[in-house]
């Protein structure tokens, strides 16, 4: 797939971690449901901020918890952040709750608290619990939720070097990745022994304004230092970043002490603790039930104050939680754009992909019949982002290359969210023009998993013009590859072959559908591209606008089906290298040229082309139930991209097919057209050693 390819190889990793997101796969499973609004926030980068319902549910009584949490969640709002209140719901994780659910988890009496030991029992069993601060950070992680708030956290219970009794809390806040802002620790705890604790298990702990002074919950002053301060909400987002920059597995914690105004006296707090203690010595009060106990005899113990004390400074938290997450989605922002390659900025030569950029609407039908006549079908329908040319540069771009991406999208509701989604990709050069809408897809799928239909709103595409492509004329001359799609206009192609031509370029040609399959074969441009990645109807339509002959009947055997698919390829490889045929569930032929071994995928000086054999070899591909498809729209540039990214690393031929047959099984199991699990770790030459392959199977065509 590449001219001239020793002196061209380029690898460029990604400068920023792709957000491990938003929208993954498991968030739209049996135990997750993330909440449509928090959802659309997250893809589009908005500030998110996590709460618990821990404090719902076994922390105030109705129906002072309800007005509670919904006055945290307004507070959130009006300091520009998203909500996202966590709880389990019939054993199902909400990430995210309407005020109905609300009101459930508060008014239910037989609701679990629930925290990382409780979750595997809790769902499995179908129950309903309010999350701890373990517990709603590791929904909080997985939903790529940053930032999250609470009122305390756990801690080492007083007597904890006896009784060995230390909140999950403090392991959570060791081993996963969330910002945790909250009044300090509970005063009924031993806060000493917690900071020690911390300190072990890696934990970055900062007070937060003026003073290094630890809150103690329900007062300002623990008498205890905490081991760093940050001033105000953006050196806490600073702070918070570096972690995830860091990819540190531990999180943070900013210690928020009570508004003095609204503090208890620690001498009445400290009074109120020791005789609640004693009371629960004497009960046998042990566990997860000790902390509700003691908080609610605390309360009673102050007259109130205590309770007071909590509801101001968990609103304070909200505030200034609100205030980081805003923060820390400023300074994300402005590091994505910031890290990506300018235009004429690299220094070694990147891939170009030249096509369309889509926002794809898949509905898949849940039943095997899918009823016409206007009656409605159930399924599922999803929003992902799509487009052939984007697909491939998304999928370069988890395989550690940084392709230069031209496109144009619009300046509508769609094309901020697309711009965030591929924050990962080289978007510098994306055109985004103000009164165009951004392109959009619609595709029906068949509960097996096929394409039934698809409709297109595409006109933007029009915009990829050769005017447009040609001022990035020294990035495609240098370049070690060239893919385009066709979507964009027939002038654009041209321009793009010709270039080819003149500069020895190897140019991929990504048919995209069978309609535009034909564009650059309506004149002799063709002859001048490398590769080009049709299935059999594409390929067909190619053979008929050349004049070919067709078969006068599909063929249904397998071997049959390859023959043909082989015989259709032949006449292109007079001209092309290879002619990389995708067979859906039968796997992918490849037609090229043979030296004795296998078909090489790099074009030959032409005394070697004389002397090599036109070959056709059919890669089985990797089995995959019904059941596990997803979405196909994706499947056939994942594996191009599997294949082009091989060939970047000088890999063997059977190693990049087999790389592009991983990639398109992850992308086929995924709900975007390009799985996010698809990386330089999970799609590599070490991943095609370490797993059993069909056998090949080889044609002569000469």
């Amino acid at each position: 797939m590449i001219a001239k390819i020793s002196c061209r190889l380029a690898r460029r990793v990604s400068t920023e971690a792709h957000r491990t997101t938003q929208v993954r796969r498991f968030l739209h499973g049996a135990y997750f449901r993330i909440q449509p609004s928090i959802q659309e926030a997250l893809v589009e980068g908005r500030p998110v901020v996590a709460l618990e319902s821990t404090i719902i549910t076994h922390g105030m009584a109705y129906p002072q918890n309800l007005s509670m949490a919904r006055e945290v969640e307004k507070i959130v709002m009006r300091n520009g952040a998203v909500p996202a209140t966590i709880g389990i719901l019939k054993g199902q994780i909400h990430v995210g709750l309407t005020d109905e659910e609300l009101q459930f988890l508060a008014s239910s009496k037989n609701v679990v608290k629930v925290s990382r030991r409780d979750l595997p029992y809790v769902l499995s069993q179908g129950l309903s619990g309010g999350t701890t601060v373990s517990g709603t950070m590791i929904a909080a992680h997985k939903a790529g939720i940053p930032v999250f708030v609470t009122g305390g956290i756990g801690g080492v219970h007083r007597g904890g070097e006896n009784t060995l009794d230390v909140s999950a809390d403090l392991t959570e806040l060791g081993r996963t990745p969330v910002a945790v802002v909250s009044a300090g620790v509970k005063s009924i705890l031993d806060i000493g022994r917690t900071l020690e604790y911390l300190e072990t298990q890696g934990v970055c702990v900062a007070a937060f304004g003026e003073s290094r002074m630890f809150p103690a919950f329900f007062s300002s002053q623990s008498g205890f230092q905490a081991p760093y301060r940050v001033q105000d909400e953006e050196e806490a987002a600073k702070l918070i970043a570096s972690t995830l920059g860091l990819g540190l597995s531990s999180g943070v914690l900013i210690a928020v002490p009570c508004p003095q105004e609204q503090a208890a006296p620690g001498q009445l707090i400290e009074d109120a603790i020791q005789q609640a203690l004693s009371e629960a010595r004497s009960k046998g009060i042990t566990g997860k039930e000790l902390t509700p106990f003691l908080l609610q005899k605390i309360n009673e113990l102050t007259n109130g104050k205590s309770l007071d004390s909590n509801l101001a400074l968990i609103q304070n938290n909200a505030r200034v939680g609100s205030g980081i997450a805003v923060a820390l989605s400023k300074l994300q922002k402005a590091t994505r754009k910031g890290s990506l390659p300018r235009r004429g900025d690299t220094t070694l030569p990147q891939p170009v992909v030249i096509g369309g950029t889509n926002v794809d609407f898949i509905a898949k039908a849940q039943n095997s019949v899918i009823l016409g006549g206007g009656q409605t079908n159930a399924g599922r329908v999803r929003r992902t982002f799509g487009g052939v040319g984007r697909n491939l540069a998304d999928c370069l771009s988890r395989l550690g290359l940084t392709p230069l991406f031209l496109s144009a999208v619009g300046k509508d509701e769609h094309s901020e969210s697309i711009l965030h989604y591929c924050h990962h990709m080289d978007m510098s050069a994306i055109l985004q023009l103000e009164g165009k809408s951004t392109a959009t897809y619609s595709a029906m799928i068949t509960s097996a998993g096929e394409l039934s239909i698809g409709l297109g709103d595409m006109d933007i595409h029009q915009q990829i013009t050769e005017q447009y492509v040609s001022q990035f004329k020294e990035n495609l001359c240098r370049a070690p590859l060239v893919c385009i799609d066709g979507n964009v206009p027939l002038s654009t192609i041209q321009y793009i072959c010709q270039l080819a031509r003149d500069h020895q370029l190897a140019v991929c040609y990504e048919p995209t559908d069978e309609n535009k399959a034909s564009k650059p074969f309506l004149s002799d441009s063709w002859k001048a591209l490398t590769y080009i990645s049709p299935n059999l109807q594409e390929l067909k339509a190619i053979n008929r606008t050349l004049g070919n002959p067709l078969p006068a009947e599909a063929p249904s055997r397998l071997e049959d089906i390859i023959k043909m698919a082989a015989a259709l390829a032949r006449p292109l490889l007079s001209h092309l290298c290879c002619v990389v045929v995708t067979l859906g569930a039968h796997g992918v032929l490849l037609c090229g040229r043979s030296l004795g071994g296998s078909i090489s995928l790099r074009p030959a000086p032409h005394e070697q082309t004389a002397a090599a054999s036109l070959c056709a070899t059919h890669y089985p591909a990797i089995p995959i139930s019904r059941e596990e498809i997803v979405n196909v729209s994706g499947a056939g540039d994942s594996l191009m991209a599997g294949i082009a990214a091989g060939m970047l690393a000088n890999h063997d031929t059977d190693t990049c097919v087999r790389m592009g047959l991983l990639a398109a099984r992850f992308s086929l199991c995924s709900y975007e057209p390009i799985s996010p699990e698809i990386s330089t770790s999970t799609v590599s030459q070490e991943q095609v050693q370490s797993k059993p392959w069909p056998e090949v199977k080889v044609w002569k065509l000469d």
